[in-house]
């Protein structure tokens, strides 16, 4: 069942608000959705620009999968996200660059930033913030980014038309991880995916490694099949495809 929405008009972020409800106690399931946020984060401590206009929200549910396993609720917010962009400019028009960006025309129109901790009841609870640039996009950002009214004549969803497209195709996925496991995740991610097969730079906290990205892991680790032939398995960091 889909989660209920919350509609704020400013909030200083979603997931910081998430996590102020589950320290509280209050686990959801809810969606909390921003028009704007004073201070939104991205992924590795990045600043992420909300404007007016665009989607900024987090679902905040619980689990009692081990935080290993839940972390691949990444991959259900990014094929969701991906369905969202099909939703509104059409099939294959959204790519996913690992671990959760989404890529349309090559360029950066949404993000994902996934946290968690311990609750009370011995689950974990889960912060599933979603970013998505509808109507306008950064242009001081490291890697180039675009925004669904780039690519639509008649104008971009609105946050509250596009988070309920979302929400619907993250439940579905959801549902679909519940009961079959990541195979059919990482299945559907792959055909979806950008860059799969071409020369990769991971780009490590203390080290970066280059060589070819050959596909997922059976945890969503991505593995780098170096030059010497050997497989790199990747479970945090950024990766480039040519893009610098």
């Amino acid at each position: 069942m889909i989660a209920p929405i919350e509609a704020h008009e400013e909030l200083d972020s979603t997931n910081a608000e998430a996590r102020r409800r589950a320290e509280a106690g209050n686990l959801g399931p809810v969606w909390i959705m921003a028009r704007r946020q004073s201070a939104g984060r991205g992924r590795r401590g990045r600043t992420w620009d909300s404007p007016s206009g665009n989607l900024a929200a987090t679902l905040l549910i619980s689990t009692p999968k081990a935080p290993a396993e839940a972390a691949q609720v990444s991959f259900v917010a990014a094929l969701a996200v991906s369905d969202l962009a099909e939703a509104f400019l059409g099939k294959g028009a959204g790519a996913l660059k690992w671990p959760n960006d989404l890529l349309v025309h090559g360029r950066k129109a949404a993000g994902i930033l996934v946290e968690s901790g311990a609750a009370a009841d011995g689950q974990l609870w889960l912060a599933v913030g979603i970013g998505v640039n509808l109507a306008q996009f950064p242009s001081d950002v490291e890697r180039p980014a675009t925004a669904f009214a780039e690519h639509m004549a008649g104008g971009p969803p609105s946050p509250d038309d596009a988070l309920q497209v979302l929400a619907e195709a993250f439940d579905r996925w959801f549902g679909i991880w519940t009961r079959e496991g990541f195979a059919p995740l990482a299945k559907v991610w792959s055909e979806r995916a950008w860059g799969l097969g071409e020369p990769c730079e991971a780009r490590l906290p203390n080290q970066v490694h280059r060589g070819i990205a050959e596909g997922l892991d059976l945890d969503g680790a991505l593995k780098l099949r170096l030059d010497g032939g050997a497989i790199l398995r990747i479970t945090a960091g950024d990766v480039f495809f040519g893009e610098g």
